[in-house]
């Protein structure tokens, strides 16, 4: 590890193929579907518009801009829309059961270009690849195939919304995929977007996406825990990310404080059974199984990291979104967290990120020397805000 310069991974960005670079990696039998679908597409988002879209897939320019940014690592998630999804691969709903085969197919052609686009720099890129929980023994020959061609971030958990009609989080359904991705030694990471249910057409609708987004987030980790998934798998790596920091030790502390009273069998006027009790506290399985993606934390959120721990934190830029910190992460840092002892803030800049996503440090080491902020630099309070949306200098 270097001493003067930090090594900066960010458990949060995101990349995709465009439509040209999809269209090549789709099965043939899907090709002529594809372009009467293609045709009557137009993509609604931003960062998927005019220039600023060849982020997601312009190797060389994402290297640059990441570089002149301090990163030199990243942890990979989807960004563009994949064949056949009604929008972007995080927040698009479960597909239905008639649409299953071709949304499937669309992941299938996201995660065969991710495994080429990851292997142009395979030392900086750890991409997550996708699957869905329609189907448990498709998403099995997933797990496999995104082990076998290295996409070392691992699984991307999707989100349940309760009026999908798929199996909530906490089913044992998804025990095999557990056990798989346990023994395969696969992480499983659950971004914010993708659990909220289907607002319709009504005046409020976005409002109550922006609003409700972190409750339907945070469910995966609290159903995980309490349906004893860490408990019947204990060397599963759990990761959330993009969900903010501060709501999880007042989580835990309620989760703790509940799981006491169900001991003795009843919390108020509710009766558990002992089999409905898990053997350790949920704060326990979150210590041993879990970690969070920090996205562009503010120093309100950075001030939770002491509660959740330091090994437990992992910070991410959240390039290319328009939130997220490029390319201003020298000042998100200095913001942040000018006061954290070295030692400290780089287990959450690389080492948390290295160990749960197997990256090399010392192959980054070079380039760190090279790009990353010196630890005097971080040290510096911000002053001056830079003209930036992000709430890493918005939020209080």
């Amino acid at each position: 590890m270097t001493a003067e310069n930090y090594t900066i991974i960010s458990s949060d960005c995101h990349a995709g193929g465009s439509m040209k670079h999809y269209r090549e990696y789709l099965e043939s039998s899907w090709l002529e579907e594809f372009d009467d679908w293609r045709g009557a597409y137009s993509n609604p988002f931003r960062d998927l518009q005019g220039d600023s879209r060849t982020r997601n897939w312009d190797g060389d320019r994402r290297i640059s801009e990441m570089d002149a940014d301090g990163v030199v690592a990243e942890i990979v998630f989807p960004n563009t829309v994949p064949p056949f999804f009604p929008t972007g691969a995080l927040i698009a709903p479960p597909p239905s059961k008639d649409d299953f085969q071709r949304r499937l197919a669309g992941i299938r052609a996201h995660n065969r270009w991710l495994v080429d686009w990851c292997a142009e720099h395979p030392e900086r890129r750890a991409g997550i690849g996708q699957i869905f929980l329609n189907d448990v023994d498709e998403a099995l020959k997933d797990i496999r195939w995104i082990k076998e061609n290295n996409l070392r971030g691992g699984v991307l958990l999707p989100g349940v919304p309760p009026d999908s009609g798929i199996a909530p989080h906490y089913s044992e359904t998804y025990d095999p995929i557990w056990e798989l991705c346990q023994e395969l030694e696969v992480p499983i990471t659950h971004h914010s977007g993708s659990g909220n249910p289907n607002y319709h057409k009504h005046r409020i609708a976005m409002m109550l996406l922006l609003t409700e987004t972190p409750f339907y987030s945070h469910r995966a980790l609290v159903h995980l825990i309490l349906a004893g998934v860490f408990e019947r798998f204990p060397r599963l790596k759990f990761i959330v990310t993009e969900q903010g920091l501060a709501w999880i030790p007042e989580t835990l502390g309620r989760l703790d404080a509940y799981h006491t009273q169900m001991k003795s069998g009843r919390v108020g006027e509710l009766g558990f059974s002992k089999d409905a009790v898990l053997a350790e506290s949920p704060s326990f399985y979150f210590q041993r199984n879990c970690w969070v993606g920090a996205s562009f934390p503010s120093p309100s959120e950075a001030a939770a990291v002491d509660a959740v721990g330091w090994d437990k934190v992992m910070w991410g830029s959240d390039y290319p979104h328009h939130e997220g910190c490029y390319p201003y992460t020298r000042e998100a840092l200095r913001n942040a967290f000018c006061n954290a002892p070295a030692e400290k803030l780089r287990m959450i800049l690389s080492e948390n990120q290295a160990r749960v996503y197997d990256f090399d440090l010392e192959a980054l080491e070079p380039l760190a020397a090279t790009s990353g902020p010196t630890v005097e630099e971080i040290a510096v309070p911000l002053e001056d805000m830079p003209p930036s949306p992000s709430p890493a200098f918005t939020r209080r």
